[in-house]
């Protein structure tokens, strides 16, 4: 919502570049991730602090628990007996250019095929290697 008193705004000089972790479980499956979401939110904020979406660049890493639901809905289904709710939210982050990665030793160590991850949600060789590039790379840090 809009906040019009604010005194602390974002910089509208700034190119934004934001890294978030997100291994978190979700206790509701049938329902859209927390935290898939919160990075949503990130996007919008600065949109709405008056940010260009040429000067937002938002790079986000699944992984541990949170890995579970970047899968197709075939997959989804057979963990959850539901369709993947969060599939529409990483189509609509990917279309505001959103970056979105999944670990690899998490896809290994949970065994989820690569074949089953959605085609928004790309594989990464880990989360570790991506957050500490990423970070080299002047992006801030969140995580969920």
């Amino acid at each position: 919502t809009e906040v019009p008193f604010s005194v602390e705004n974002p910089d509208t000089s700034l190119d934004y570049k934001i890294v978030v972790e997100i291994s978190s479980d979700n206790t509701k499956p049938e329902a859209v991730h927390e935290f898939f979401d919160k990075v949503a939110a990130v996007v919008n904020l600065h949109a709405l602090g008056g940010i260009p979406a040429k000067k937002l660049h938002v790079v986000m890493i699944i992984h541990g628990p949170a890995a579970q639901f970047v899968v197709n809905n075939e997959g989804y289904q057979k963990k959850f007996h539901t369709d993947n709710p969060n599939i529409p939210l990483f189509k609509e982050l990917q279309e505001a250019g959103v970056k979105i990665f999944v670990c690899g030793q998490s896809l290994n160590k949970k065994n989820i095929p690569i074949e089953e991850v959605t085609p928004e949600v790309k594989p990464a060789l880990s989360a570790i290697t991506t957050l500490t590039t990423y970070q080299l790379k002047g992006y801030a840090f969140l995580k969920y």
